[in-house]
């Protein structure tokens, strides 16, 4: 025997059995009886027909699969409508067909099978129940409904016919009704069937096609039934159908007589089945509804609409569920629910979730905002299609504000709901951070907020293109400023009407001239406007504001809604103004369009409409105002609107329902402020009319730019909810979350919000407990090591000020305050305190840590893991607290090391320049004391000197753009020392010694830009005015600093300002003993090897030269050096001379230049001039020294430079000033000095050493005249010239020594005259001319100067 053949016969053997059963039931019944000729006559029938099955069943002419299944159903499904079959006959013919349906006998292939299904249904769904006792009709019912849920899991389920199966799902309901009265069992029974037959009928919505004459919305046009059936299932019409019923049910009301007193109330058991078979269905075929107009338009208006009435109005079990709903609605929909998704928000779930009437409901709403906020790409959505929307609510922005609002504590400890509103406000910051930060550091962010630089209609939404899509996100910031703009013009509108229209022109919101368009879109949907104001406007005669109205009315779209409804929803958005006039326009401009987009012919003009508003307007009053006593009735209302339609009445019944309308329901003129809001019919209408004509909603991926933009706009609230929550919780896992999350606003604020993180650290930094300025040291190490929230504020603070430092602004003060307090702790490593630690690390390379230690860090890692990482390190050191042990303070230490300090100014490379100008700013104010409380002045030199350190190891760090923040931290010095507790000391000598230090680091390497050495040079010398004892207190670091950069570094030196203050500094430090030597090589090295001295220095150079030749300690042979390094300093103004790139002279000595002379501009510039002038005035000086040996170097030098002098190629007249300014001089001072000596008493030694140099001074005079004879012999002013020379001769020869005898100039003068008149009668500049009368001058002065040689000299004269 076949395995098929065995089949065969199981199968026969299987409803033989069946057969056997209902036959024995039917007997049974008619042996137990007490009247069995009536069960006879009433059962026979039935009897024979079973028997007849019998006969065939094992005489079939063909296999099971291919026989008509009534054949051997028909017999069963006769039983189970019988009215004369007992229950027990009943119940087991339903188990019968059960039985046979799951043995899949036939399928949709079987000849007969659609007949046979319908008629199982038909015959199932008629099951008789008359002779059934209470008792058995349970357990029948739960046969039934086995049954038909057999019915619709068989494989032939796909031939019921649209009838079939709504009998099926309104049989099962009606056993869902008929069972609250009765078990429980058989009403769980009868739901569950519900949802699998629910199951089976919408997972076959997928597979369903949209037929011709589907596309319609329309409930009133009928399908075809050749047009809906499928090969593949029922048709489109019973899918449409059961959910049209589904979504009826949630209006189900139920009848309650409580004392005698009948009220009806929402059968919350129907509401929970509709949306969990609702739910079923959505989950199953989401996608498809949006194929189908009809099932679209279902989900839209009548779903919605009464998830949203009932959202409020039922338990928090419907609202959790109705939550359900539209979160799977947004998954599967949402392109077609926009307006609708945020209706829900605004009237149920933000509602709720503030004034919700109890904690439980209010944590349901506030879930299903959650819900929703966990969607991958709801929150970006959201404020896309909303925030960024003109027309809609900022609904990202309230969901953020509400999460604030409900998750801030007033007191501890926290409450469920505020735990809740937690986690969803962590969940939207993590969301945001993690995607802004997804696309790296070379995102470009762009600036915030932006501007709006020209017109464009706010109201009109940005068509987003693929390979547009910066264009697309940015036109979005620009709506969304925009709309920022545009409440801000409202609240000047209702302050000032004008103010507020002006507004609008300025920040380019409407053109100008206006358009009315514009101005329209403004008064209609702009929130929080003044109602009273608008209408006033829109009432107004003037031209323009006439425009304005029809623009507004053409906002509305009245089409297909009844005139009660369309003229509530006109009404709402502005307050009637009271005259009459404004009234008549305004009435007139709404009659007109609801006149033109009616659906019906009941209007035949215009000014019908206009009547029958006027009269509905005042029996609104006469309604529902308190001073009308007598109201109007119907009649009355239908009376007085007789023939005004065209002279004709309206229908009767159309006037009817309008005053039905208006009586039970005013019309609401608008809603008063502070008042909640409900969706009441007029408003869904108007919600249904709007989203015909608003774009859909737009599914897209997140963009950082517009991540960034949608944080700003809660960023405030969110940081003070998180710190708040952070000051009151005491769960661990709580604060490490609120942590995590303050960590991930930084990784958001660091893109362009520096507000937001100066106030996040601000914040953070008060939860430390360093700023306590009333604390002890000891105080502030206990709490530290004993509570967990200072030591995760520290470590945040810190671990934000190394991850995005550079984007911390103002609040560097916050954390140096913090930094400051952890010094006078004693908290800090080493390597953070100490100031050359800190450089070298710097030095070395900015990219590794401060301490090859790995306790530092390693510097700048990736922002997604810090949070993490965060809570790891709180873990660490608590666990090696416990391991390791120690005290308090070692606890504490280790904790401050992981807060790797040290890679703020390691890394502060990486900052850009503003963040650099805040750090800098934040530690010169703290190093002059702002915002510092000090106990002890070591305390006090301790901080400066700390502040100090760190500012110049973010300038080390920094030194290559040293020009581009220096000059503002400059400033900031300046700044400081004006406030009225400013105290130079030890302000300025811990400053100095950091700024030289700098000042080395600045010129080791050559600076293109000059500015640099300027700037700090200006600084050093602020520092020096501000305390004079710096020279002596830091005058070893001085002395290095100068030596090192002039003989290391002096070709980098390029300012005049920076050559003043180190020659000076030299010339200032050198002259202590145990600075001398050092600072004497220093510039002899200068001075010999000349390259690095220029026009800029030269004069500081000479300056210094003789400051220290000058000094009576000085050692004689380096005093001689000098002089003659100085001497031959000459070589370089030849150089200059003769390199022809003077800078020109800065000399204005009118004494030093001629009027008379053209040819002094053909010669050495007056700037070369004068710095040879201040070398030998340097030489004059020092020829005044005390020390002889000193004196007569000075004279040979300067007698070497006038000779190296010639080069220059002086002019008459210079040569004439240079001997007025330096020998004539010298040699006057000498001789001066010399008679000084002689009035003292016990001075001849000092006297006869002065009378020596003298002598050689003058003859350096009487050689160097003889050397420039030529030259100056042509100057118009020679013979002044030569008689001063000649007095001065003859001041030596008479000069008076007194006691000690005659001077031994009487011996030198006559020599020296002869020798230079001799040379000028050789060159014939002294011999009788007509007209001169040099040479009798001459004469007459040699005969007064020494008679004695007068004879020799002038030999002719008698």
């Amino acid at each position: 025997m076949t395995k098929f053949i065995k089949k065969e016969i199981g199968i026969s053997c299987t409803i033989n059995t069946e057969v056997g059963a209902v036959l024995a039931a039917l007997r049974n019944i008619y042996e137990t009886s007490s009247t069995p000729e009536d069960y006879y006559h009433d059962t026979t029938i039935h009897q024979q027909s079973l028997k007849s099955l019998r006969a065939l069943i094992f005489n079939q002419q063909q296999e099971w699969q291919y026989t008509d299944p009534s054949i051997y159903l028909s017999p069963f499904l006769d039983i189970i409508q019988s009215d004369d079959v007992p229950a027990s006959a009943t119940s087991i013919a339903l188990s019968a067909l059960i039985k046979l349906l799951k043995l899949n006998i036939f399928n949709e292939k079987t000849p007969g099978a659609q007949e046979a299904m319908n008629t199982l249904v038909t015959a199932t769904t008629s099951c008789r129940l008359e002779r059934t006792d209470h008792l058995s009709e349970e357990g029948i019912l739960m046969k039934v409904l086995m049954l038909l849920n057999s019915i619709m899991s068989h494989p032939a389920s796909c031939l019921l016919k649209d009838e079939s199966v709504c009998r099926v799902v309104n049989t099962a309901f009606q056993v869902v009704q008929q069972s609250s009265h009765r078990g429980n069992l058989l009403q769980r029974s009868a739901k569950f069937v519900m949802l699998e037959i629910s199951q089976t009928v919408f997972s076959r919505l997928n597979d369903m096609e949209v037929k011709e004459g589907e596309n319609s919305e329309s409930d009133s046009e009928d399908l075809d039934d050749n047009d809906v059936v499928t090969n593949n299932g029922f048709s489109l019409r019973c899918v449409v159908d059961i959910f049209q019923f589904l979504c009826s049910l949630l209006n189900v009301v139920q009848t309650v007589e409580i004392d005698g007193i009948v009220s009806q109330s929402n059968d919350e058991d129907i509401q929970i089945l509709a949306l969990v078979l609702i739910n079923t269905a959505l989950e199953l075929s989401g996608d498809a509804f949006a194929k189908h107009p009809k099932l679209l338009r279902m989900i839209r208006d009548d779903l919605f609409h009464h998830l949203i009435h009932y959202g409020t109005r039922s338990s928090a079990l419907i609202l959790s569920m109705i939550c359900s709903t539209v979160l799977n609605s947004y998954h599967f929909l949402r392109g077609s629910l926009r307006l609708q998704l945020e209706a829900f928000f605004t009237y149920v779930l933000f509602r709720v979730a503030k004034f919700g009437s109890s904690m439980q409901y209010q944590e349901v709403a506030l879930e299903g905002i959650i819900n929703l906020c966990r969607q991958p790409t709801f929150l970006i959505e959201t404020y896309v299609n909303y925030d960024c929307a003109f027309t809609c609510c900022n609904m990202f922005e309230d969901i953020g504000k509400l999460l604030c609002k409900l998750a801030f504590p007033m007191s501890s400890p926290l409450t469920s709901l505020q735990l809740q509103a937690f986690e969803g406000l962590i969940i939207i910051i993590h969301g945001i951070a993690d995607k802004v930060n997804k696309g790296g550091d070379g995102v470009s962010f762009g600036s915030l907020p932006i501007e709006i630089t020209e017109y464009s209609p706010f109201w009109e939404e940005p068509i987003r293109k693929e390979d547009e899509l910066d264009t697309w996100a940015n036109t979005l910031r620009l709506r969304k400023a925009q709309k920022r703009k545009i409440l801000i013009a409202g609240t000047h509108f209702n302050e000032d009407d004008k103010k507020g229209l002006d507004y609008l022109k300025i920040t380019h919101l409407i053109p100008n001239p206006p358009d009315a368009k514009a101005l329209a879109y403004f008064f209609r949907f702009t929130p929080g406007l003044n109602k009273t104001t608008i209408g006033d406007y829109l009432g107004d005669p003037d031209e323009f504001n006439l425009q304005v109205l029809n623009e507004f009315t053409n906002t509305f779209d009245f089409t297909g809604v009844v005139l009660d409804t369309a003229l509530r929803s006109y009404l709402e958005t502005f307050r009637l103004p009271g005259e009459s006039q404004k009234i008549h326009r305004i009435l007139e401009a709404f009659s007109e369009k609801f006149f033109n987009q009616q659906s019906s012919e009941i209007f035949e003009t215009k000014d019908a409409v206009f009547v029958l508003c006027y009269s509905l307007i005042m029996l609104n009053t006469d309604q529902h105002n308190p001073q009308v006593k007598k109201k109007m009735t119907e009649e009355e209302f239908i009376r007085n609107n007789r023939a005004i339609n065209n002279g004709k009445d309206l229908p009767r019944e159309y006037l009817s329902e309008l005053f039905q309308s208006i009586s039970n329901h005013a019309i609401a003129i608008f809603a008063q402020g502070g008042m909640l809001v409900e969706m009441n019919p007029s408003r869904w209408v108007e919600l249904m009319s709007r989203s015909k004509y608003i774009g859909p909603f737009r599914a897209c991926e997140f963009d950082h730019r517009l991540g960034r933009d949608m944080f700003s706009s809660i960023a405030g609230p969110t940081v003070a909810a998180l710190c708040a929550i952070f000051e009151q919780a005491d769960d661990d896992e709580v604060l490490n979350e609120c942590i995590e999350g303050i960590v991930s606003v930084a990784r958001i604020a660091q893109h362009g919000l520096e507000d937001v993180l100066d106030e996040l650290v601000a914040s953070l930094c008060k939860y430390t407990t360093l700023l306590n300025p009333y604390a002890s040291a000891e105080e502030t190490l206990y709490i530290f090591a004993n509570d967990l929230k200072p030591r995760m504020a520290t470590l945040a603070v810190f671990n934000i000020a190394n991850k995005f430092g550079e984007s911390v602004r103002g609040a560097w003060r916050n954390i140096i305050e913090c930094l400051l307090k952890l010094k006078r702790l004693k908290l800090l490593p080493q390597s953070v305190v100490d100031y050359d630690t800190l450089v070298s690390a710097e030095g070395g390379s900015h990219s590794r840590s401060i301490s090859g230690d790995s306790k530092f860090g390693s510097g700048r890692g990736n922002a997604s893991m810090t949070t993490n990482r965060l809570s790891n390190l709180l873990l660490e050191s608590n666990e090696d607290s416990l391991v390791l042990g120690g005290s308090e303070f070692e606890q504490n230490l280790r904790v401050i090391q992981q807060c790797n300090v040290g890679n703020i100014f390691s890394n502060s490379s990486k900052l850009p320049v503003e963040t650099l100008l805040n750090l800098g700013r934040s530690l010169i104010f703290a190093a002059a004391g702002k915002g510092q409380k000090f106990t002890t002045a070591v305390e006090e030199e301790e901080t400066v000197t700390f502040c100090w350190d760190l500012v110049g190891a973010i300038t080390c760090a920094n030194i290559d753009r040293f020009s581009t923040f220096w000059p503002a931290y400059n400033d900031y010095i300046i700044a400081v020392t004006q406030f009225p507790l400013f105290s130079p000391v030890p302000f300025a000598e811990k400053a100095a010694i950091i700024l030289f230090k700098l000042c080395v680091r600045l010129l080791s390497t050559y600076q293109s830009d000059k500015y640099a050495e300027e700037v700090m040079f200006k600084t050093i010398n602020l520092m020096w005015k501000l305390d004079k004892e710096i020279l002596d207190t830091c005058n070893e670091i001085i002395i290095q600093t100068v030596c090192k950069i002039l003989t290391e570094y002096s070709g980098n030196v390029q300012t005049q300002i920076g050559w003043k203050t180190l020659l000076h500094l030299l010339s200032a430090n050198g002259r202590l003993p145990e600075n001398y030597d050092q600072a004497v090589e220093a510039i002899i090295q200068l001075l010999s090897e000349g390259q690095n001295m220029s026009r800029t220095n030269y004069a500081y150079c000479i300056d210094c030269a003789f400051g220290f030749v000058a000094l009576r300690t000085s050692l004689v042979e380096k005093n001689i050096q000098i002089m003659d390094l100085m001497a031959n300093s000459v070589n370089l103004l030849i150089q200059w001379y003769k390199e022809c790139s003077d800078p020109g002279s800065s000399m204005s000595n009118a004494s030093m230049t001629s009027s008379s002379s053209a040819e002094d501009n053909a010669k050495p510039s007056n700037f070369t001039l004068h710095l040879f002038v201040k070398l030998g005035e340097a030489l004059r000086k020092t020829s005044l020294a005390r020390r002889e040996e000193v004196r007569n170097q000075a004279v040979a030098s300067l007698k070497k430079s006038f000779e190296l002098a010639l080069d220059l190629e002086l002019t008459s007249t210079n040569c004439i000033n240079c001997f007025n300014y330096v020998i004539f001089a010298m040699v006057d001072d000498l001789h001066e000095k010399m008679l000084d000596y002689s009035r003292r008493e016990n001075a001849e030694r000092e006297m006869r050493s002065m009378e020596g140099t003298l002598k050689n001074a003058m003859e350096l005079l009487t050689d160097l005249y003889l050397l420039y004879l030529k030259t100056i012999s042509e100057n118009p002013g020679f013979r002044t010239f030569w008689l001063g020379l000649l007095r001065r001769m003859d001041t030596c020869m008479k000069a008076d020594l007194g006691a000690h005898g005659p001077s031994r100039m009487q011996e030198v003068v006559p020599q020296l005259l002869k020798k230079m008149i001799a040379a000028m009668k050789d060159s014939e500049l002294l011999v009788p001319r007509e007209n001169d009368d040099l040479w009798e001058i001459t004469y007459i002065q040699i005969q007064w100067i020494a008679p004695s040689i007068k004879g020799e000299l002038f030999p002719d004269v008698s």
